[in-house]
């Protein structure tokens, strides 16, 4: 039984981390490439060299991340896992497939839209599937390899020498030769620190948002079947708590459960479930430390 839900569990996770890659690619197949807009990490070298020589980004994309995994598998050693892997297989493979499956007039439309709203909406979009690929545990390689194999030699953060990257990135695209004045490039590369601008905060908004945490007090009468319950199916920890109604003067038992604002609404609906008349508080807390939630950092 324990095994079933360990599979079920990964089939969910690769699930999710599909869906983000879909929104991924598809942010940069509706919206960035058919403006000529340059991105960060490999996916903005991919549309660079494509812009310059034709060479698709399908192909690119693939070819640096295989570089890249070969690197750090002798560089790193299990400094990446099979997540890593799989995002940048299906990434490549989302890129060769999306552009031959979307109709080209829905192409031609978006792009109608002009490459400053193309920005802001392929940014939202990626950032997006960036985000829910995060929460579990995917990535989809490129500059986050590099990130980490530089930080193991250098004192530098992942974060930091992931943006310098994407700076290098975003200014060669001022060297594309497509034929256009140094003006329309300069205008270009505006756009493409926008659209990283957008991607960078929709990725924190989202995760964030995932790991805000709630701490809920339940009174019921019936709070052993309710906090076995919980524990079962919330996978959560429930402490007991002894009270008193000040009114009634009655000694009674009080369940505190601390967990992610995303599981709130099943852990009402398990008191529920058991209790139709339980007396439930919901409040924020501004951070949770410790097993399960997030860890001191040093």
């Amino acid at each position: 039984m324990k095994g079933k839900k360990s599979i079920a569990k990964t089939l969910k996770e690769y699930i999710i981390i599909t869906i983000g890659l879909l929104c991924y690619v598809g942010s940069w197949v509706i919206f960035i490439l058919p403006n000529e807009l340059v991105g960060g990490g490999v996916s903005g070298i991919g549309a660079i060299i494509q812009y310059s020589t034709g060479f698709p980004v399908s192909y690119s994309f693939f070819i640096i991340n295989t570089i890249l995994l070969l690197i750090a598998l002798k560089v790193l050693g299990k400094g990446f896992g099979a997540k890593t892997v799989y995002a940048i297989f299906v990434t490549s493979a989302l890129f060769r497939v999306l552009p031959d499956v979307i109709p080209p007039i829905f192409l031609e439309e978006m792009a109608k839209n002009g490459p400053l709203l193309c920005s802001i909406i392929g940014g939202i979009m990626s950032g997006f599937g960036i985000a829910i690929s995060f929460t579990q545990g995917g990535s989809t390689g490129g500059t986050d390899i590099v990130a980490l194999m530089v930080s193991k030699y250098r004192n530098i953060s992942p974060g930091r020498v992931i943006m310098i990257l994407d700076i290098f990135i975003i200014a060669s695209s001022l060297f594309i030769p497509n034929g256009q004045s140094f003006a329309y490039r300069i205008a270009i590369i505006v756009y493409a620190y926008v659209l990283t601008l957008v991607v960078s905060i929709t990725t924190d908004a989202i995760l964030s948002g995932t790991k805000q945490s709630v701490q809920i007090f339940i009174f019921s009468k019936k709070y052993e079947e309710v906090a076995d319950l919980i524990s079962k199916a919330a996978n959560r920890g429930v402490t007991v708590l002894s009270g008193q109604g000040w009114y009634t003067k009655k000694e009674n038992k009080i369940l505190m459960v601390v967990a992610r604002r995303t599981e709130s609404k099943l852990i009402l609906n398990l008191v529920k479930s058991i209790d139709n008349e339980a007396f439930i508080s919901v409040g924020s807390v501004s951070g949770v430390y410790g097993q399960g939630f997030d860890i001191i950092k040093k």
